[in-house]
């Protein structure tokens, strides 16, 4: 089976979970012979992670291929960079020429550089909207010169390209809802967001979704069918016993961490008061907000507000072996998501040998048992779990012990085994029990 995928994110360019998930998920499925996978991306960097992987190809043509191999799978998956084959045009004058003449009711005159390639930040600029509508035209090409069986697109930002190439070639589609605008505003949806995401839930075949929290919202926000969502959890990327001993930090204070971006979705507010009332009873902790994002400014205002600044680190947005690092030198970790519909960065906690305390309001909270689940709003019941694990080590050591024990279960393998069976439903074909992994 071939599946043409679209993303929106890869490593080591990422801003959250989406591009970790997505790499996670293709290299699980590479361990299948029977699935082969195109994954599109709107840019490519050139430096994507090359501890696994092998880019190779050029790009000085319209439609610039690749090929990922992972080292210890020895399978390729295809890798295209978009650029544009769409009447392009390089300045206004050229565009006024060129829309002169006559041309098919389907034409898209698309902007490029001289080479005629769309440009694309690959980013979350002001111009996104734009680019999600110029990455929907580069689908479009890329499903009709593409042979494959079904398509799978991830997260809104992909959801126009997926509907673009089935569009194109009546192939099936399967979108996997990461989040919904619903967890990312807190209530206060983008309208013109909503409308991309339920176009992408109407127009798909199979929808998964990442945590049955999120299936609900799917459900009973956007008006879908159960019938046709399945859950499917995401999980980590196993760590080395190298990578995961424990590093010096320097100090000898215990360190809290957050980690993850500083906006409304994320919580921050919450772990500041919690941070405020252990720090009221110890003084031999520090806490540390790893991150960036809107609500940054407010909440060094609020730790000044406070008095507790001295005890508070920023650190800004981390990524790669920064996340591990930071998570090696942390002897608690608090995830306070307001709405979550997973949260990957508690397993890679877990892995670190940290325990964790997470909101019940998150999809990862429905598979694991070896963490402290608190309401995000209940600061009191979060500040009173930090203070037990700072100050308790046979408590520390219990999570540390088998929180560790039960993240190594979570491969994306298995994860990638549940999407194959979502791939061959879609297909209308029954899944082959005697496929081993």
């Amino acid at each position: 089976m071939k599946v043409l995928m679209f993303g929106w994110e890869f490593p080591p360019h990422i801003s959250g979970g989406l591009g970790t998930a997505c790499y996670g998920l293709t290299k699980g499925l590479a361990e299948f012979e029977d699935i082969e996978v195109t994954f599109v991306v709107p840019k490519a960097f050139g430096d994507e992670d090359q501890s696994t992987m092998q880019l190779i190809g050029a790009n000085n043509i319209p439609i610039s291929k690749k090929q990922i191999y992972f080292e210890d799978i020895q399978k390729k998956i295809d890798y295209y960079e978009v650029d544009s084959e769409i009447i392009p045009y390089t300045d206004p004058e050229e565009f006024w020429q060129l829309k002169s003449k006559k041309y098919s009711k389907r034409s898209q005159f698309v902007n490029t550089d001289e080479d005629g390639k769309i440009e694309f930040s690959g980013q979350y600029g002001t111009d996104l909207m734009h680019e999600i509508w110029n990455y929907s035209l580069v689908a479009d090409v890329i499903a009709r010169d593409s042979e494959f069986d079904l398509i799978h697109a991830h997260d809104w930002l992909a959801y126009p390209a997926g509907i673009a190439a089935k569009k194109r070639t009546g192939k099936p589609l399967v979108i996997h809802v990461h989040a919904t605008d619903f967890d990312r505003s807190g209530g206060s949806v983008n309208p013109q967001v909503y409308a991309m995401e339920r176009e992408g839930m109407e127009a798909a075949d199979q929808i998964i979704t990442v945590s049955n929290l999120t299936r609900n919202i799917v459900i009973e926000k956007y008006g879908v069918n159960p019938d046709k969502i399945t859950t499917v959890y995401n999980a980590v990327e196993p760590v080395s016993d190298k990578e995961g001993l424990k590093i010096k930090k320097g100090i000898d204070e215990k360190i809290v961490t957050f980690l993850g971006r500083i906006t409304m979705q994320k919580g921050p507010e919450y772990f500041v008061e919690a941070a405020n009332l252990v720090l009221q009873k110890i003084d031999n902790v520090r806490f540390v907000m790893a991150g960036g994002g809107d609500m940054m400014d407010a909440i060094i205002h609020r730790t000044a507000q406070l008095k507790i600044s001295d005890r508070f680190h920023f650190t800004g947005f981390l990524r790669g072996d920064d996340v591990f690092q930071m998570l090696r030198m942390s002897d608690v970790f608090v995830m306070p998501s307001v709405s979550e519909p997973f949260g990957i960065v508690p397993l890679e906690a877990m892995q670190s040998n940290v325990p964790v305390i997470i909101s019940k309001q998150s999809g990862v909270s429905e598979i694991l048992k070896y963490a402290i689940k608190v309401d995000f709003w209940d600061v009191n019941a979060m500040a009173d779990a930090i203070y037990g694990l700072v100050n308790y080590p046979s408590l520390s050591g219990l999570f540390k012990k088998f929180g560790k024990e039960e993240v190594e279960d979570l491969k994306w393998k298995y994860s990638a085994k549940n999407v194959r069976d979502v791939y061959f439903k879609t297909l209308g074909v029954e899944t082959e029990q005697t496929e081993t992994i």
